[in-house]
């Protein structure tokens, strides 16, 4: 075996071994096969296997800390497992839960009232704003807590730290961290990973000296150490993998689409302009935003953009100057494009098997609208069309929905970020990414929202872009990027990690590859294909060898069970909230819990 020469060889060839070490360095709160709480079997519905696991994890975990986590793609029931852990922690007690409070009233007034706090869609609470902030209020006045997240982060380690200082402080304080950008930087220092940029300017003249600028930048990736020393303690995953033996089969296809040639040539033409005004105005995020974002639109919708500006600093006047960026040639709007005919065609064609609707993201919905576009196109198909946009409320778009259902509507259209949470998309068995965006959150969970507990037909998601455009190169780069997100959900690959060190954000990475033609040659759906094959070997359960069976197209894969079946009877007690306590409720003494000592911590390096 030759030896590795970089981290990166070293986890992919060490990885079973390191694997083998992790666990019996950290050993599960609860395994696979050991005994659960007889109360589960008293919920009005039986937690699946994977989903008991969890929940006795958080359970168990309470037992010694005050807050966990779980972290559970979107649709495997992470309501049902952070419930289920209240009623096992609390043994049949009367408790209080929050829901939903004042949160000033309760941090002045309530202090360790509450013996449960959950709270679901962390990641959005992640940031230094007021609904951050309340997750701390929440966080100090319950006795237990437990957050709620299906995607953790968005590729930076940073991403986590305002979630860990605001469930364990204690921990964070013990490894030197403190709360605010101080503290931030030092985190993102030691676990994060940070590119220094030093600029040295020539000399004006003899006389003077060479200027030397210093700039550090942010970059996607985390440190393997923040996984070990701070998240396999606190969180319990659930990946829908978990639970597939109760799911339909999932799919995904990246689908890519030729230009039509005079499209192809104002592509180009646009292209070179836009990159031209990159290299000459190198650093100016303005030309980044808007020439890259002119490209992700204007292949698919090539009319009336008007002229690119970008705006300058200048030092003699001392005002923010507009300058021309490029001028994209308006074409036929009559004309019926190429992806638009493969959209016609992919909806038609999962209609026709017998898949009751489809669902439409696009991403431009505002001044250069494609929503209203892509209706009135298929409705001239003779496809009945509804748009959702932000103007129904959030609590009346599953209503919204249901109406349009029962009103005959085959195809649903709207930005993935208006459903991006909160929504079961049950009906909708097949989704297509018209846009995609360049946001891994959203993309994760629009991308899930039919694949879910309930559903029964399989789930196809389909990526459309045009070939060799800025929209190829998006999809790629988010492939990659995915494979980062899902190493600090424990499902690390040699891929992902290699990608920590090729690209920054988004827009520069796809400014970088603009301006240096780095991607060219390498599709989005080989990355797509290699993402798919990557979490299939890492998430496959393996499986005792039986005699062969017959293979059914669209049939489950078997698995075995997680958990040994309940054979506890039920009884009448359920699960209860807002039983308040005796008048007489002694007040609680927290304990601090310590920080395991710095023997006992795990390093991989």
């Amino acid at each position: 075996m030759s030896i590795p020469k970089t981290i990166h060889d070293y986890l992919h060839v060490f990885a079973n071994e390191l694997g083998e070490r992790i666990v019996g360095t950290f050993p599960a709160l609860q395994n696979a096969h050991d005994p659960v709480s007889p109360r589960l079997a008293s919920l009005l519905r039986r937690p699946f296997p994977a989903q008991a696991l969890a929940a006795m994890g958080v359970a168990r975990k309470w037992e010694n800390e005050r807050s966990a986590a779980v972290i559970a793609e979107c649709g495997t029931g992470k309501t049902i497992i952070s419930l289920a852990a209240v009623h096992v922690h609390s043994d049949g007690r009367p408790f209080t839960g929050i829901v939903m409070a004042p949160l000033d009233f309760i941090g002045r007034y309530m202090a360790d009232w509450f013996d449960y706090a959950i709270c679901d869609e962390a990641h959005q609470l992640a940031n230094d704003t007021a609904q951050g902030n309340a997750l701390g209020t929440l966080a100090a006045c319950a006795d237990r807590t437990v957050i709620l997240t299906g995607t953790l982060l968005g590729g930076y380690a940073d991403d986590v730290y305002n979630l860990l200082f605001r469930l364990e402080p204690g921990k964070m304080v013990a490894h030197g961290y403190e709360w605010g950008e101080p503290g931030l930087r030092l985190f993102a220092e030691t676990y994060g990973v940070l590119e220094k940029v030093t600029t040295i300017e020539p000399a004006d003249n003899s006389c003077s000296k060479a200027r030397v600028t210093k700039q550090i930048k942010r970059k996607p990736g985390a440190s393997p150490h923040l996984f070990s020393q701070f998240l396999m303690g606190l969180a319990a995953f659930v990946s829908l993998e978990d639970i597939s033996s109760e799911l339909p089969l999932y799919t995904e296809e990246v689908i890519g689409v030729p230009m039509d040639a005079p499209l192809r040539a104002a592509y180009k033409a646009l292209e070179e302009e836009i990159k031209n005004a990159i290299k000459e105005h190198r650093g100016n995020h303005s030309v980044v935003s808007v020439g890259l974002n002119a490209l992700l639109l204007y292949a698919d919708r090539p009319w009336d953009i008007g002229d690119l500006y970008g705006y300058e600093y200048n030092p003699e006047t001392e005002r923010r100057e507009r300058f021309l960026i490029a001028q994209p040639e308006s074409l036929d709007q009559e004309c019926l494009y190429a992806k638009e005919k493969r959209l016609i065609e992919l909806v038609k064609s999962e209609l026709h098997a017998g898949r009751r609707c489809c669902h439409v993201y696009a991403v431009y919905t505002q001044k250069r609208d494609v929503t209203r576009r892509l209706e009135s196109i298929l409705t001239r198909e003779g496809t009945q069309v509804a748009v959702l946009t932000s103007d129904v409320p959030p609590e009346k778009r599953e209503a919204w929905f249901t109406r349009k259902l029962q009103e005959g509507v085959q195809v649903t259209i709207s930005h993935p970020k208006i459903i991006e949470t909160g929504m079961d998309l049950l009906s909708h068995p097949s989704l297509i990414f018209y846009q995609s965006g360049y946001s891994l959150h959203t993309l994760r969970q629009a991308s899930r929202r039919s694949w879910r507990i309930g559903q029964r037909q399989p789930v196809r998601v389909f990526y459309l872009h045009y070939e060799d455009t800025m929209q190829a190169a998006c999809l790629r780069l988010m492939g990659k990027k995915l494979l980062v997100s899902l190493a600090m959900e424990g499902k690390f690959s040699r891929a992902g990690l290699q990608s920590l060190e090729e690209d920054d954000d988004m827009l520069t990475a796809m400014a970088r590859e603009l301006v240096t033609e780095k991607g060219v040659g390498e599709s989005a759906d080989l990355v797509w294909r290699q993402l798919q094959a990557q979490q299939t070997k890492i998430l496959t359960p393996k499986t005792v060898a039986a005699a062969p069976a017959q293979i059914i197209e669209d049939a489950m894969p078997s698995a075995p069970p997680v958990i040994p079946a309940f054979s506890v009877p039920a009884v009448a007690n359920v699960l209860r909230f807002g039983s308040e306590p005796p008048s007489d409720r002694p007040a609680r003494h927290r304990q601090q819990v310590e920080s395991p000592p710095e023997h006992e911590q795990f390093s991989l390096f």
